[in-house]
């Protein structure tokens, strides 16, 4: 594997374990009902910067 590749698949790792923790602090969040909080709306922006980032790696056939 060229470095390049290694470089990728080390962003690709962190930006899924971004994803991951977005979502398990807001499902922490919803079930304290704080579903209206700045802090849970600001993981929502997160959570979905991070999703169009994943949908783009699976339109260009570099994610399952």
């Amino acid at each position: 594997m060229s470095d390049r590749e290694e470089r990728f698949e080390k962003m690709l790792r962190s930006i899924q374990k971004e994803y991951s923790d977005t979502v398990t602090k807001m499902e922490r969040l919803k079930a304290e009902d704080k579903t209206k909080t700045a802090s849970y709306r600001q993981l929502l922006g997160e959570k979905l910067m991070l999703q169009n980032i994943l949908s783009r790696y699976r339109i260009y056939g570099l994610l399952n």
